[in-house]
């Protein structure tokens, strides 16, 4: 046989091989019934901690590894950062503030960038840090098993590892609940008294950092069944370390024996052992950290020993499922649907599997729901998870993309209470957002820039190539509008209508005119974090640093005007509705009109500056001068289509490539131009180079929840939007998803809508008006509106929108369109 000939034949083995394994794969996965739409699953341990499942209930959050011989796993606390509270603020900063605009009006930027990062930066100069809490290790010493199997189901939040060994069936289930707060670890198996491990609950240790050398932490065994620990937060940038916290296992073996050894416990020959896991911290808000750690956690404990595991599961699957079970998805399923996760992301580069995409859509809902609760923190750079005590970028709140994409599919999820912790953290940040106005740029209302972190700091940190971004604030406080355009709720919208005055009483000052024009500019600005190519820009080197520096500094970058063209129109409708100050509602207006207009630079692309820059890095992940595109409303397919050429060559120039969150961007800003096939590539792109098999996101190599959340509202504006004032059905439709039915998506105006679609067309739709506002929906000639089985009056108005008026709780169908 000649080597080709056996070439061939090893390849059509391979091929027959591999073919009978994914079969098989198939089969077993129909058979246990994963559903490819809401289940995560895999046919062996997670390897490294990203390819762990997470499971959270807003406050504490825990990551799987779901192994055998050694199981780890690693839990956070929403509260345990470092430091205290404390104040970034630097007292007359405004002085250098009209010496830095000028040296950027005449074309010294680097002069600039200098004596902002001298006169105007906050100290200190950086945020504090998310912590690893603990991790709890379970010695079972089962090294080789069969039958392995490892799930994260998102109809009920539970994480599931099942094998075989030694003849015996073994299941592991690990859910978080919010109502009795604690993290609960159920151990099963088929035959009695089959269950033996050791357990030790570890703190983690910042030696790593030469800052955190004033951290320390306690193990402690606790009577007959409970493992302790406790600790403080470690002093970081000189600030003080104030958090204390305490963490519990406790432990509920069925049969058996149980026993404690210094920090280990032990339970042998059981027929079942349940761990509950609880902890807290002495936080109470970011000016008060006097809580009673311990008291919390008794608490806590007292409540899960009054209960039972059957009860407690109950109660936390049903408070979950009143979030989850809100919307469902339906796209076409295909046989690679029923593959583990991780090989159906590898084969759907190759093969189509829209179920995934509703997996992935899924997954985002999941994982607000498990980190953002009323009453809880906001989700930050990777929700609630974070297992390095020197996390990348601290695992903090950056706000020039990253916090906001977190929440960019909130409203329409119908997930809207889940929003309360950013909105809560927006009203938090004016109170340092005040004296930094004051302070840094002598003016009224408050401002906040890129970065902040449990304490709330508002002032520019990490140096000016990305501390002048001033417009974090404006951009947080339209958040709050979309809150109110989703749910027409008045009282809300009177209770942040002082937060998104003060945001445009800040720019009022802030604005100044743009030399030999009309126009109002931000100064200093920068587009996030791209340093353009032009006179004065170049890497120069800091003397007191010793290192090289590039800097973004300019005046009026795109985001900003974009952004503040947003605030001001959204300021403008909110006074009205509310019928307050009209003479600011007068000035706002006048100011807005004289804000930069959109651009078209000499390359034809949508121009990222003020001035005509080129682009000193052509494939830059930030995608900042589309912000009016998505996730703002200035630059439309409907009203200014001049402007779509200009932003299509501006996509095609940075490439569909980048981070998790850049792909997650990209994809949200090609359904809004329309282009379902575009952003559905640039999700399987996602899905081969910027995701974890667990389906998290990737930044860098590092691992971001950002990218995951975003892609769940990417997902849903290629199957509705709802921004141009009216309803619009399938606008980005890929050709791989001709099927499908979308149930319990939330739209703008206070609507919920239930649709189907076969073969690209509408097949049915029912709308739910939770605020009795009148609904606007693109539709054809022929639609029909039926409410209680009468057809009701609809109007007609031009480009095919049809109108009609609804009343607060009624459903209305509609045939026809």
């Amino acid at each position: 046989m000649s080597s080709i000939m056996r070439l061939k034949r090893t390849i059509l083995l391979t091929l027959i091989c591999t073919s009978s394994v994914l079969i098989a794969q198939n089969t077993d996965s129909k058979e246990n019934g994963f559903d490819p739409a809401t289940v995560l699953w895999y046919d062996k341990p997670a390897s490294m901690w990203e390819e762990a499942l997470p499971v959270g209930n807003g406050r504490i959050g825990a990551m799987v590894y779901g192994k055998s011989g050694e199981e780890k796993i690693q839990f956070n606390e929403e509260t345990y950062w470092s430091g205290g509270p404390y104040s970034q603020v630097v007292k007359g900063g405004y002085k250098k503030l009209p010496e830095i605009q000028k040296y950027i009006f005449n074309g010294e930027p680097i002069k600039a960038h200098k004596l902002f990062g001298r006169a105007l930066m906050g100290y200190p100069v950086e945020q504090q840090k998310y912590q690893s809490l603990a991790n709890l290790h379970l010695f079972f010493g089962q090294d080789s098993v069969d039958n392995y199997r490892r799930s994260l189901d998102l109809k009920t939040g539970v994480v599931t590892v099942e094998y075989t060994y030694g003849g015996v069936n073994y299941t592991k289930e690990v859910f978080a609940s919010a109502v009795d707060q604690t993290i609960a670890i159920r151990i099963t198996a088929d035959k009695p008294g089959s269950i033996n491990f050791d357990a030790e609950l570890r703190g983690v240790r910042n030696s790593a950092h030469s800052n955190y050398a004033t951290d320390y932490f306690r193990m402690d065994g606790l009577g007959k069944d409970q493992l302790k620990l406790t600790g403080k937060s470690a002093d970081y940038m000189g600030v003080e370390g104030k958090l204390r916290y305490e963490a519990r296992i406790k432990a509920v073996p069925e049969g058996g024996t149980m026993s404690i050894d210094g920090t280990m416990l032990s339970i042998k020959n059981a027929d079942a052992a349940t761990l509950y896991f609880v902890a807290a911290t002495n936080f109470v808000n970011y000016k008060d950290v006097s809580a009673d750690e311990n008291k919390r956690v008794e608490d806590m404990l007292a409540k899960v020993q009054q209960s039972s595991f059957d009860a407690i599961k109950k109660s936390a699957l049903a408070d979950y499922k009143e979030y989850f079970d809100r919307v469902s998805l339906t796209l076409p399923t295909t046989d690679n649907s029923f593959l583990p996760t991780d090989k159906r992301m590898v084969e759907i580069q190759s093969s189509p599997d829209p179920q995934l995409s509703t997996l992935c859509y899924n997954f985002g809902r999941y994982l607000l729901i498990s980190s953002s609760r009323p009453g809880t923190q906001p989700a930050n750079l990777q929700g609630i998870w974070n297992n390095d005590m020197n996390p990348a970028w601290d695992s903090k709140y950056t706000t020039n993309i990253n916090t906001e994409m977190n929440y960019w599919a909130v409203e329409s999820a119908n997930l809207s209470e889940l929003s309360e912790p950013l909105t809560t953290m927006v009203k938090e940040l004016t109170d340092q957002g005040a004296k930094v106005a004051k302070e840094h740029y002598g003016a009224d209302g408050w401002v906040f820039h890129q970065n902040t972190d449990l304490w709330r700091v508002a002032a520019p940190m990490d140096g000016p190539t990305w501390g002048t971004f001033t417009v974090g604030g404006a951009w947080l406080t339209t958040h709050l509008w979309e809150h109110y355009l989703f749910t027409q709720d008045k009282e809300y919208l009177k209770d942040i209508y002082p937060v998104m005055k003060g945001s445009v009483e800040f720019f009022m000052d802030f604005l100044v005119e743009y030399p030999g024009t009309d126009w109002l500019v931000t100064n200093p600005s920068n587009s996030p974090e791209n340093p353009p190519e032009g006179k004065g820009y170049k890497y120069f080197y800091d003397e007191i640093t010793g290192m090289y520096y590039f800097t973004t500094i300019v005046a009026g970058s795109t985001i900003d005007m974009q952004i503040l063209k947003d605030l001001f129109s959204y300021y403008d409708s909110a006074s009205e509705i509310l019928d307050v100050d009209p003479e600011l509602r007068k000035q706002v207006s006048i100011a807005r009109s004289r804000l930069v207009p959109s651009q078209i630079g000499k390359d034809g692309t949508l121009q990222e500056w003020t001035e005509d820059y080129g682009q000193m890095e052509k494939n830059h992940r930030h995608a900042s001068h589309l912000y009016g595109l998505f996730p703002g409303n200035v630059i439309s397919v409907t009203r200014t289509p001049e402007l779509i050429e200009p932003v299509k060559k501006t996509l095609e120039l940075r490439g569909d490539g980048a981070s998790g969150w850049s792909r997650a961007w990209k994809t949200c800003l090609w359904a809004r131009l329309r282009d379902g096939d575009r952003a559905n590539s640039i999700f399987k792109g996602y899905l081969k180079e910027q995701a974890y098999s667990s389906l998290f996101a990737i930044c860098a190599r590092q691992f971001q929840v950002d990218g995951t959340l975003g892609m769940t509202a990417g997902i849903s504006e290629m199957l509705i939007q709802s921004q141009e004032g009216y309803l619009d059905l399938l606008p980005a439709l890929p050709s791989e998803w001709a099927d499908g039915q979308f149930s319990g998506v939330c739209a703008r105006g206070g609507f919920e809508l239930d649709f189907s679609w076969k073969d690209k067309q509408i097949t049915s739709l029912e709308i739910l008006s939770k605020a009795g506002t009148t609904c606007s929906l693109k539709a054809g000639s022929k639609v029909k509106v039926f409410s209680d089985g009468k057809q009701i009056k609809t109007k007609k108005r031009k480009n095919q929108i049809v109108e009609f008026n609804t009343e607060q709780g009624k459903t209305y169908s509609v045939q026809g369109i």
